[in-house]
């Protein structure tokens, strides 16, 4: 539908709800439509039969007349019997040449009425094409409006032709004309239409509320989680596949919360159980003499315990459940940049950005950004900006960038930006990894790029929603 009908794409509704509403009241109008127009052959039929068998009616009585009458009454009668739709005439030949299938019912009539089930009697139904049903001869000049009013508008009549045989052996020719009812479209025949309408509106709501309220709730569950942070387990409503869903993603979630808790702890306890073993050989190598080799196991060892101790700082900011609150972006970015200092730091001006996030974290992943960007570019420029649903704060520097298949892999834990294992020059490796974990755990991203004109780039992109 979205390559062939654009314009229908667009209008029609994305929610599930209102595309239920809409297949519904299709379905609604499909149905009335298809039982409008049976409804309404049947009328026509109906009335077509009543107006064939009053028809009927009239000329079996005439025709009773006729044969118990004199010869010179014959002309009296008929014109006493003849209206402007009826018209009863006597001749040597029948004007219905054959039966109408239609007719069945009127012969039956007819006969009934003269008690002569042989007599001769033929009918024919059959529609004309007329743009207005003539006016009948004979018609008096006062019945002429009202028989114009009658007929305005109406097209289609149906002529229906008696032939009856009269005792003197001649015929009754009877002609009539009557039109197939128009449609009527009174307010009491839509009254159930709209009733109907407004009965599926609200079961459609309904329907809705209680399929889609479970699945924006499993929803907001899925986001939340991809964020870290805790929630309390989703309450099973809905229907049968949608509290099976939501309990199939509780169980998710409480395996991965365990799962995830259990490493970090892991990780944690092991960077603590480190730290002993390495004190005790930083005092060793203290009461050595001052030797090359004593200068560089001392070296390797502080290396070691600053590895320790980031492993360990990290894992607490993992396990850390810092609660949300709201902030100003800008003004974050500001004291971030402040604390730097004004030459090795700048801030674009940028507008207030109030976002929800967990302060302390995020204060830390975006100032791990700038010491990178300052210490391998010697100057970082932050920038911040506002997209739909997003902000994006960019963070460049003036350094020589980085090889291309290396922008990603500098996010892993203890990979470093230079190949020296000099602390003088960088740290553990370990500053980058957190600021992605702090970054993703708010729903966001970043990534690293070269700039064209020489230096590095990191883009961070930040919902805009609670965190």
């Amino acid at each position: 539908m979205s390559a062939r009908f654009p314009i229908l794409r667009k209008l029609f509704p994305q929610s599930l709800g209102g595309q239920l509403l809409i297949m519904l009241l299709l379905a609604l109008a499909i149905t009335q439509g298809l039982g409008l127009l049976l409804l309404t052959d049947e009328r026509n039929r109906a009335v077509r039969a009543a107006l064939g068998l009053e028809a009927a009616g009239r000329a079996a009585n005439v025709v009773l007349l006729l044969d118990g009458a004199p010869t010179d009454l014959r002309m009296s009668i008929l014109r006493a019997a003849n209206s402007p739709l009826v018209r009863f005439e006597v001749g040597p030949e029948p004007a219905a040449s054959h039966d109408s299938a239609e007719a069945d019912m009127v012969l039956g009539q007819i006969r009934q009425i003269l008690g002569e089930p042989e007599r001769e009697v033929r009918a024919d139904v059959h529609a004309l094409s007329l743009a207005s049903l003539p006016l009948p001869e004979g018609v008096p000049a006062s019945m002429r409006p009202m028989h114009e009013t009658m007929m305005a508008g109406r097209t289609d009549p149906i002529e229906l032709t008696l032939s009856i045989r009269l005792v003197a052996g001649d015929w009754l020719n009877v002609r009539t004309m009557f039109y197939r009812p128009a449609l009527q479209l009174t307010p009491q025949a839509l009254l159930p239409v709209v009733l109907m309408a407004v009965a599926v509106a609200l079961v459609a709501w309904w329907t809705a509320r209680r399929v889609v309220g479970p699945m924006r709730a499993l929803a907001v569950g899925a986001d939340r989680l991809g964020r870290g942070l805790d929630a309390d387990p989703l309450p099973t409503t809905g229907p049968s596949e949608v509290r099976e869903t939501t309990q199939a993603f509780n169980r998710m979630k409480a395996r991965l919360t365990r799962f995830v808790n259990e490493r970090t702890h892991m990780l944690a306890a092991l960077s603590h159980d480190l730290r002993s073993p390495l004190t005790a050989m930083r005092l060793r190598i203290e009461m050595l003499d001052e030797t090359e080799d004593s200068v560089r196991l001392k070296a390797l060892v502080e290396e070691m315990q600053a590895m320790v101790e980031a492993t360990l700082e990290f894992a607490r900011g993992v396990a850390r459940a810092e609660p949300a609150a709201e902030v100003d972006l800008a003004v974050l970015l500001a004291d971030l940049v402040n604390d730097v200092g004004g030459e090795r730091a700048n801030l674009a001006p940028s507008s207030p950005l109030p976002i929800t996030v967990r302060p302390h974290a995020l204060n830390r992943a975006l100032r791990n950004l700038i010491d990178n960007a300052v210490r391998y570019g010697g100057v970082a420029m932050v920038k911040l900006d506002r997209t739909p649903g997003l902000a994006v704060i960019t963070i460049a520097d003036k350094g020589q960038g980085l090889p291309g298949d290396q922008l990603e892999a500098v996010f892993e834990p203890f990979v470093r930006l230079e190949g020296s294992r000099s602390r003088d020059t960088g740290g553990v490796g370990l500053g980058l990894a957190i600021a992605r974990t702090i970054i993703q755990a708010h729903g966001g991203t970043v990534v690293l790029r070269n700039v064209l004109a020489g230096g590095l780039e990191a883009v961070v992109r930040l919902p805009l929603g609670d965190a």
